[in-house]
């Protein structure tokens, strides 16, 4: 089984959630992102079932991973790559 190493960063871009990657990496440090409540940093690795949680401004969206992507892909395939779960 091939083990991904995908940034959190790089996930958040490739699936549209972020325009650019910097503003992921700046959202990350930010302290703007959680995976599982916790607060973490750009270069974390993600994988399938992580709950990741993202605020941008007064809205907190909460997204489980169902697989990993590398590269930036159209808006209809997002949902394969994760699941809204934002209450």
């Amino acid at each position: 089984m091939v083990k991904h190493t995908t940034r959190i960063d790089k996930w958040l871009w490739a699936v549209r959630i972020f325009k650019t990657r910097v503003m992921a990496t700046e959202a990350c440090a930010g302290g703007k992102v959680k995976i599982d409540g916790e607060t973490i940093k750009a270069s974390r690795k993600i994988q399938p079932g992580d709950i990741v949680q993202v605020r941008k401004g007064m809205v907190k969206y909460v997204f489980k991973v169902r697989k990993i992507a590398e590269k930036r892909m159209s808006a209809k395939l997002v949902n394969d790559f994760l699941e809204d779960v934002t209450p």
